[in-house]
């Protein structure tokens, strides 16, 4: 490699480095902020950080895995699809009254599912940037690999021209 590609892969790869670094920070930072706004709190009978508050990966996840647990319970453990088989159900025998109980348990589950969307979703993000960070800091250290090529690499010297010398008969 000479030495000017090099010096110019370790300048890239050190900027880019940077840039990830400080990208997944900031996308970390404002996961956090966002969440800690919401100013929920994992529920006491989690298995997983009970209390807790959800700013980070963890509490998260606890929290999404809680309300699946109470939602399940509310509707005996059945599934929004379920509920909506019986629901049907309900309203061809005419029984409009427990048509109408399912269709409130199918609503618990269809809430409950979009809030642990929500916070698998930052769980997921959590992931991606610690993936940038992690990459970042491997892009430095490439950077620095790169660079410390371009200063101990010997400058290649163009071999002198052999002189024609001509034979002797």
């Amino acid at each position: 490699m000479k030495n000017s590609t090099a010096k110019l892969a370790g300048i890239v790869s050190i900027v880019a480095g940077l840039i990830f670094i400080i990208a997944g920070a900031v996308t970390w930072g404002l996961i956090t902020s966002n969440l800690a706004e919401q100013n929920i709190t994992v529920a006491e009978d989690s298995s997983m950080l009970p209390g807790d508050d959800v700013n980070g990966p963890f509490s998260a996840f606890a929290e999404a895995q809680i309300i699946n647990e109470h939602a399940l319970s509310a509707t005996d453990g059945k599934t929004y699809a379920e509920l909506g088989a019986e629901v049907r159900a309900a309203e061809e025998a005419g029984d409009t009254a427990l048509a109408e109980e399912l269709q409130g348990q199918r609503t618990t589950v269809m809430n409950a599912s979009f809030l642990r969307a929500s916070l698998f979703t930052s769980v997921v993000s959590y992931g991606v940037a610690a993936l940038v960070v992690g990459l970042g800091v491997l892009l430095l250290i490439f950077g620095a690999a790169f660079s410390s090529l371009a200063k101990t690499a010997p400058a290649v010297a163009a071999a002198p021209a052999r002189s024609e010398v001509p034979a002797r008969v």
